[in-house]
């Protein structure tokens, strides 16, 4: 498979998907904008944590790049929101060959 086929792109969206949920942190931060709604500023979630804000800023971006997390700019605001959809297209796709045959 070379990294153009669309199989190479596919294990291309698993790698980041499962590399962005890999970290306790960034599984953190969605369960966080779920519960909050599916959406706060970078603000609101960084005061949820005890990490410093390049830290934090760190996780969103690797968040935003699997694209399990939008940025919306309001002002001088970044609004994070919440996309499920990787999760489960590239997640649930993946897990489905692991499922036993009927």
């Amino acid at each position: 498979m070379t990294a153009g086929s669309r199989g190479g792109r596919d294990l291309d969206d698993l790698d980041r998907v499962f590399s962005a949920l890999a970290h306790h942190s960034r599984r953190t931060i969605l369960l966080v904008l779920q519960l909050r709604g599916g959406e706060m500023t970078s603000g609101e979630i960084a005061g949820r944590f005890d990490h410093s804000w390049p830290t934090i800023t760190r996780h969103l971006r690797i968040l935003e790049q699997a694209g399990l997390v939008h940025v919306i700019l309001r002002g001088r605001e970044r609004v994070y929101r919440l996309d499920t959809g990787p999760l489960f297209t590239v997640g649930g796709s993946w897990l489905r060959r692991f499922e036993p045959p009927s």
